[in-house]
């Protein structure tokens, strides 16, 4: 029955509305009106993946994507569909406009010089290409980039990438940050989905550059490749993780978004071993 709630209130408003058909690698082709008559993914409620939080004494959500499988598996109902702000999880829509829009021609030969204001954290105070800088979720230089692109430019991309509610106001260098731009996981996923399968109405390479930079765990002989995000961290006062990105297990890929609380210090470095446990426990590494 709460797979079944799951299905009926969350999914067939993303997936079924754009991309069902894409995630079985067959979107681009088919006309937009047949996905109405699609199924949406199979999908299920783990309370065992929800216990993980709690047993962190803290409170999240975590959302999966099987890809061959054609499942979605899903911590709960509720926070799975509650939108957010974005943090530097937005690096990744703001790498790809930057490319397209030739603010950023080449993420590893265009060089950001450090504007010499010492921030909190030392991995930012420093010159930076795209690549060093999402690495280390720089945002000045992520706040410069969005400066470049300007406000008209962003939200003509934001809208074509139809990323979270679209919303970009509160300040082109702010709206991922503490402005107005919200998304949930279920649509983190809908959207990472498209950039893996480059179905994206943007140039392939811009995708595939992207795709590129992202950072990379390996796990045994699985590779996830994800984009953190850390509401506060540009101030020192972290309250809201994220981590969304893709896992690749030989053929099978999981796509995937996790949020949490991260109202206490030690919980920032819980994301990603959470993130590990929340995809073996799926089998997804």
């Amino acid at each position: 029955m709460v797979a079944a709630i799951f299905i009926a209130q969350r999914i067939p408003l993303l997936l079924t509305r754009r991309s069902t058909l894409g995630l079985l690698a067959a979107a681009a082709t088919v006309p937009q009106r047949a996905l109405a008559h699609v199924a949406p993914p199979r999908n299920e409620i783990r309370d065992s993946l929800a216990k993980r939080f709690t047993d962190l004494g803290t409170s999240g959500t975590f959302v999966g994507y099987k890809v061959e499988d054609y499942l979605i598996v899903a911590s709960d109902k509720e926070r799975s569909g509650e939108a957010k702000l974005p943090a530097s999880t937005f690096k990744i829509p703001n790498s790809l406009i930057a490319l397209e829009t030739g603010v950023v021609a080449d993420p590893d030969k265009d060089v950001f010089p450090w504007d010499g204001v010492k921030r909190p954290i030392e991995a930012w105070n420093k010159d930076h290409t795209m690549r060093s800088a999402i690495a280390v979720s720089a945002v000045p230089v992520y706040q410069e980039i969005a400066r470049r692109i300007g406000q008209e430019r962003m939200q003509k991309y934001v809208d074509m990438l139809d990323y979270g509610n679209r919303d970009i106001g509160g300040g082109i260098d702010q709206f991922w940050l503490t402005g107005n731009l919200r998304i949930d996981p279920v649509e983190q996923v809908d959207f990472v989905d498209r950039l893996r399968r480059r179905a994206l109405p943007i140039s392939k390479r811009s995708q595939d550059l992207v795709a590129d930079i992202l950072p990379v765990t390996k796990v045994g002989d699985s590779v996830i490749r994800a984009k953190s995000g850390l509401l506060g961290a540009e101030r020192g006062e972290p309250s809201l993780g994220w981590m969304v990105g893709w896992a690749e297990k030989g053929e099978a890929h999981t796509v995937f978004a996790l949020n949490m609380d991260c109202k206490e210090p030690r919980l920032v470095g819980e994301r990603m071993p959470l993130t590990q446990a929340c995809l073996a426990e799926i089998g997804a590494i």
